[in-house]
């Protein structure tokens, strides 16, 4: 331990601990704009953390400088106050003067630290910002780098925290800025939208995209029936909006605040949660019985999926097809809730108030458009809602508690604890014990999956299925270690849950930056798991309404796939090939395209599968294992009672040969001369495949 003395009071720390950290254990707030002990993140770049050590000739910066043995340091000496308003009146002469019109306008840290340190004036020239340009590409965050002060806080969070590595400082000096490689917009870049850079940048720098004027809008519009749906983490958020501590839970009162605030209907994001559980526990069990792609993957955060798409695109087989749950209630708000109340789908308005930035752009995702319409119209994250009941004034702290509506306001525990990392694997194993042993798991709560370590790995044995071994992350760079070991071959799960954000939805880039992370860390678990559910069921198969619109609607909610099979969206493939690559690319393809898709790796399994169910149509690779396999297959399958006129498109790696060799074949195959626009050499051109079975499947 290390003896010191900080202004007058004496302090005994463990060696290796910082000045602005040992201030700190005594009370003392040096203040700082670079140093964010959460992330670990010390450069020492701002120096507005100075302080006076005896002896030492220079100020030095508290955030780095480690104490020793007998030192004596003064954090608020006139010599320290001088620097530190010098240093700060450099930061605002390269800043724009337009606070109040800036979204961080009283939660700015700069400007908070500005008064702190007795700002009043700026003696050195202003920077001229006229034709700065603003990043405004993304559907989800806003970057606009005049407003930068190079912390480099965002570049350490994209880096360390979620291994992203999308920002970096470029240039030098005054021109120095943090920017996307290669000066490239966010949208250009690989960024995975998950708002951790928005979350600790101390400025308007990084901030959400702000669309609580298009909600005014809808909510002033007589002709739209407006209706919002909130996630379970942000209950435990929005408090502290308004003065509660963090993690305080203020279900009643925010679902008042809404009501106030003109929604037609205010319903819960737990409820398809729920949803979202039963199919992807149903799912799990498919693919663990039927040999499917494993381990499985989760695919509620879209930030989590963004990043698999961006460096790991081989394991997108292993995503689960379930949407999330958002995207879920979107699709069946203007499908199953329009018939259910008797409005055109094109006259609901669905507003998400999430703790998510990815979620914006999920939402804006080209295939998420189940009814014709977009599923979700307009996310928003806590502080917009936040700054909407403020815009309002509404006095939140003292309004009665409401209740959900129904339809889909009904949730169980489960999904509840959907918001906390672990949660959804906890949930979805729930279910697959019931369904395989037909009783409850012996103890409801899995704890092996809790906490707030990076990687949890667990097994649990599962009546006749035997042990299935699972995986939990939260944070991407603990994402990108499992997804390492999947591909390298030493990953030994059956399943695995990713949470793109620390702490899983509760530390969403789209949360109040506060301590929420550190109320997480003091308790070494999330909040989620003590809200209290609508009842007492803990089972997402309890939730009656639920269970009613599995059988009706799991195409909009699963993407098309069918627990053990496929449901025709614009229609049934039967996809047969032995190479697992080729057959499973080309299902993802398939099915972003609206095809359900069946697939089948050899004749045999062909043939059990037109057994039970006739497809609209059927994709062959005629060269499977010899040259007259695939010929002899297609030959059987169009003889088989219900499937003579099944049409067939063909799959070559060998094209020349086939055209020399199949004619004769083919004519017996499909009771017609040659026709070569059904041949497709491999690797297949998706687009011209895509085009010729719409074409088919429309009669042409």
């Amino acid at each position: 331990m290390v003896n010191l003395t900080i202004d007058h009071q004496k302090i005994k720390v463990p060696d290796g601990t910082t000045v602005l950290e040992a201030a700190r254990k005594i009370g003392i707030q040096i203040p700082t704009l670079c140093a964010h002990l959460e992330i670990q993140h010390t450069p020492g770049a701002c120096r507005i953390c100075v302080v006076e050590v005896e002896r030492s000739r220079n100020l030095v910066a508290s955030c780095v400088y480690p104490v020793a043995e007998g030192m004596k340091v003064k954090t608020n000496s006139d010599r320290v106050r001088r620097a530190r308003q010098t240093v700060m009146e450099f930061l605002l002469s390269d800043h724009p003067q337009d606070c109040t019109l800036c979204q961080k306008n009283g939660h700015c840290e700069l400007q908070a630290v500005a008064e702190q340190i007795g700002v009043r004036e700026i003696r050195v020239p202003r920077t001229d910002f006229t034709n700065h340009r603003i990043d405004d590409s993304s559907p989800s965050l806003i970057r606009d780098a005049s407003k930068c002060i190079n912390c480099l806080r965002c570049v350490t969070v994209c880096a360390e925290v979620q291994s992203v590595f999308c920002l970096t400082p470029e240039a030098r000096g005054f021109n120095c800025k943090v920017v996307p490689a290669m000066g490239a917009n966010l949208m250009d870049a690989v960024c995975v939208m998950c708002g951790q850079c928005a979350v600790v940048c101390p400025t308007g720098a990084i901030v959400e995209r702000d669309e609580v004027d298009k909600v005014w809008a809808a909510l002033e519009d007589p002709n739209k029936h407006v209706i919002v749906q909130e996630a379970p983490a942000i209950r435990a958020m929005l408090g502290e909006e308004f003065g509660l501590p963090p993690g305080t839970l203020v279900t009643g009162k925010m679902i008042a605040a809404l009501r106030h605030l003109g929604f037609d209907k205010v319903f819960d994001t737990n409820f398809t949660a729920d949803l979202t559980i039963i199919e992807e526990g149903n799912e799990l069990l498919n693919r663990l019985k039927n040999g499917g792609k494993l381990p499985m993957m989760t695919s509620c955060s879209p930030g989590w999926v963004k990043f698999i798409e961006h460096f790991y695109p081989s394991l997108l087989p292993n995503l689960s097809t379930c949407k999330s749950p958002q995207q879920m209630f979107g699709a069946l708000a203007k499908t199953y809730y329009a018939e259910f109340v008797g409005i055109d789908p094109k006259d609901i308005f669905v507003v998400s108030i999430m703790p998510c930035t990815a979620k914006k752009f999920e939402a804006s995702r080209p295939e998420m458009v189940s009814s014709g319409y977009r599923d979700v119209d307009v996310v928003l994250t806590s502080r917009e809602l936040g700054r909407m009941i403020k815009q309002a004034g509404i006095d939140f702290v003292n309004l009665p508690e409401g209740t959900f509506d129904a339809p889909m306001g009904q949730y169980t525990g489960a999904g509840t604890i959907f918001g906390a990392t672990g949660g959804v694997m906890e949930a979805a194993l729930r279910t697959v014990y019931a369904v395989v042993t037909g009783k409850n798991l012996p103890s409801l709560d899995i704890t092996p999956v809790r906490g707030l370590e990076g990687v949890k790995e667990a097994a649990i044995e599962v009546g006749k299925l035997g042990e299935v071994r699972i995986a939990v992350a939260h944070g991407l760079d603990n994402a990108r270690k499992l997804m390492d070991k999947v591909v390298e071959g030493t990953a030994d799960y059956h399943f695995i849950e990713i949470m793109a954000c620390p702490g899983g939805c509760v530390g969403g880039g789209g949360q109040k930056p506060s301590t929420m992370m550190t109320v997480m860390f003091k308790n070494s678990d999330s909040p989620m798991r003590t809200q209290p559910s609508s009842s007492s069921m803990r089972h997402s198969s309890m939730n009656l309404w639920a269970k009613d619109l599995i059988n009706c609607f799991t195409p909009i909610m699963s993407n098309g796939v069918e627990k053990g099979g496929s449901m025709a969206t614009k229609g049934e493939i039967l996809l047969v090939d032995d190479d697992p690559d080729i057959r499973d690319s080309l299902q993802i393809i398939l099915e972003k395209n609206g095809y359900s898709v069946r697939t089948a790796a050899n004749g045999h399994e062909a043939l059990e599968t037109l057994k039970t169910k006739r497809p609209d149509l059927m994709i062959l690779d005629i060269m499977m294992t010899t040259d007259t396999e695939g010929f002899d297959l297609a030959y059987e399958l169009k003889n088989k009672p219900g499937a003579r006129d099944l049409p067939i498109i063909l799959l070559t790696s060998f094209l020349e040969k086939v055209r020399q060799e199949g004619p004769d074949k083919f004519q017996h195959i499909m009771g017609e001369a040659w026709p070569a626009k059904w041949l497709f050499e491999k690797p297949v051109d998706t687009k011209k495949l895509i085009a010729k079975i719409e074409g088919i499947l429309a009669g042409g």
